[in-house]
């Protein structure tokens, strides 16, 4: 059974930078297409980026576009998320999930999650 976890959130002023890692357990990471998601305090989960398994095609929330980017290294079974730019409400709990499908902005696609890392941008 595959497993995600990710990492490299934390506590960053308006305007910094943070990149996130999810490290995927599985043996074949290449066939997931691999999304991330974030969920804000009081709001429900929404879709940030994703990636088809060859990483030749992306896709973003429009919140983020010229912000982040998905990016990923099959040989290291690991997506990451780099984050610039970041703003106050980019403050949420963000997760990865790997999909079967291709890659999807839907979470009802996603077939793995991780646990989830922390954002959180102050003003």
């Amino acid at each position: 059974q595959a497993q995600l976890v990710e990492s490299g959130g934390g506590l960053v002023q308006a305007g910094g930078s943070l990149r996130l890692s999810c490290a995927s357990s599985g043996r074949t990471f290449s066939s997931y297409g691999m999304g991330w998601f974030r969920q804000a305090p009081g709001k429900e989960r929404e879709f940030v980026a994703a990636i088809r398994g060859s990483g030749g095609s992306t896709y973003y929330a429009d919140s983020v576009k010229g912000r982040f980017t998905i990016s990923r290294d099959n040989a290291k079974n690991t997506v990451y998320l780099q984050m610039n730019s970041l703003k106050p409400e980019d403050t949420a709990v963000y997760y990865c999930a790997a999909t079967y499908r291709g890659s999807s902005t839907n979470q009802d696609h996603y077939t793995f999650w991780g646990q989830g890392t922390q954002v959180t941008v102050s003003s």
